[in-house]
C-alpha cells in the first residue's frame, strides 16, 4: 500500500497552494495533500511556498507580476496579501515551462491556513512550516510559526491526520515540546545534508557515521520523527533499508516522472508526493498496488 499526496495541491494541474488546487486533490481521491505555511504581518497563517512573493506567480492589483524584489509575506497584512493574484504562471518563465499543462485560474488568491484546513478536512495533511536558518529575518521564529499552526490545527481537530514537515529541524524541536502527539517529519535535500550543522537543529550528523550509508535516516530517527521525506533522487536501497530498520515511514518528494514513480514503488516507499498525483495513482493501479486512503497518517507509529 502506498499513500499518494498532491504536492502544493496538484501543482502540475492547477495553480499551486490555491483552494482550486486543493479541491481538485480532493476530487482525485488522493490520500492527502502537501502544502506550505507562513505567517503575515498581522499574524494570519497562510498557505504559500515562498517567504517572498514569487515573481513567476504573483500579480499585483494592476496585473503586473512582482519583481525579484517582491515583498516578504511576513511584511504584508492578510488584507494586503489578498490583493495579489496567484492563478496564472508568468508566460515565458522557466516555471511555466516546467508545468505547461497547468490550467490557469485568474483570481486565485493565497489562502488562509484555516480555509485550507476546511477544504482538506477529509484528507491527510502534510504541513510544511517554512523557516530559514540562513535567512532568519524572512519569517517569524520557528517557535512562533509552530504556535500559529497548532492553534488552527487544534481548532480543526486536525492533529490526528496531520504530519508537520520541515527542512529546518528547529521547527520539529519546537513542535515536539508544544504538541508531542503531532507526528513529525524531517525533510532533507542534498544542500541541507551538506549544511547539516545549519539545518538539523540540535541534531549532529557527525554523530551518526556520516561516511557510511544510512547516516541521514539514523539522524532523523534520533529526533523522534516518524517520517523521513528525502528528495527522491537521494533515496537508494541502502538508505531505504536503514530507514525501514529504524521504523521510519519514507515519503519522498517530488516524484513526477514515470520512471521515478516506478523506482519509488520498487523501493517500497510508504508514500509519494507528486505534482501529478493523478499520474502516480495511474501507475500504482497499473502495478496492482493499493493506494492508501485518508487515515494513513493516523496509522503511523509515533
Amino acid at each position: 500500500m502506498v499513500a499518494v499526496f498532491g504536492h502544493r495541491g496538484a501543482r502540475g494541474l492547477l495553480p499551486e497552494n490555491t483552494l482550486a488546487g486543493f479541491h481538485l486533490a480532493r476530487e482525485l481521491a488522493l490520500t492527502g495533500v502537501e502544502f506550505d505555511v507562513g505567517v503575515t504581518a498581522d499574524g494570519v497563517a497562510v498557505v504559500h511556498h515562498d517567504a517572498q512573493l514569487n515573481p513567476d506567480l504573483a500579480r499585483d492589483r494592476y496585473g503586473a507580476y512582482v519583481g525579484t524584489d517582491g515583498p516578504l509575506v511576513r511584511d504584508l497584512s492578510f488584507q494586503q496579501l489578498e490583493t495579489y493574484d496567484v492563478g496564472r504562471l508568468r508566460a515565458g518563465s522557466a516555471y511555466a515551462a516546467r508545468y505547461p499543462a497547468q490550467r490557469p485560474i485568474d483570481g486565485e488568491r493565497i489562502p488562509g491556513f484555516g480555509d485550507v484546513l476546511e477544504a482538506c478536512s477529509t484528507m491527510d495533511l502534510l504541513i510544511e512550516v517554512k523557516s530559514f536558518p540562513d535567512w532568519p529575518e524572512a519569517t517569524l521564529s520557528p517557535g512562533r510559526l509552530v504556535e500559529k499552526v497548532l492553534t488552527l490545527l487544534r481548532a480543526a481537530n486536525g492533529i490526528r491526520n496531520a504530519v508537520l514537515y520541515a527542512f529546518d529541524w528547529r521547527v520539529l524541536e519546537e513542535a515536539a515540546v508544544l504538541e508531542p502527539s503531532l507526528r513529525r517529519c524531517c525533510l532533507t535535500e542534498p544542500e541541507t545534508v551538506k549544511q547539516a550543522d545549519l539545518w538539523f537543529g540540535k541534531t549532529r550528523l557527525a554523530d551518526f557515521e556520516p561516511d557510511c550509508p544510512g547516516a541521514v535516516p539514523r539522524a532523523v530517527a534520533s529526533t523522534g520523527a516518524v517520517v523521513w521525506a528525502p528528495f527522491h533522487k537521494m533515496l537508494d536501497k541502502l538508505e531505504m533499508a536503514e530507514a525501514k530498520r529504524l521504523g521510519l515511514t519514507v515519503i519522498p518528494w517530488t516524484v513526477n516522472e514515470v520512471e521515478d514513480i516506478h523506482r519509488m514503488i520498487d523501493l517500497e516507499v510508504g508514500g509519494i508526493i507528486s505534482d501529478w498525483p493523478d499520474r502516480a495513482k495511474e501507475i500504482l493501479i497499473s502495478r496492482h498496488v493499493k493506494i492508501a486512503p485518508p487515515g494513513f497518517v493516523a496509522g503511523l507509529s509515533g
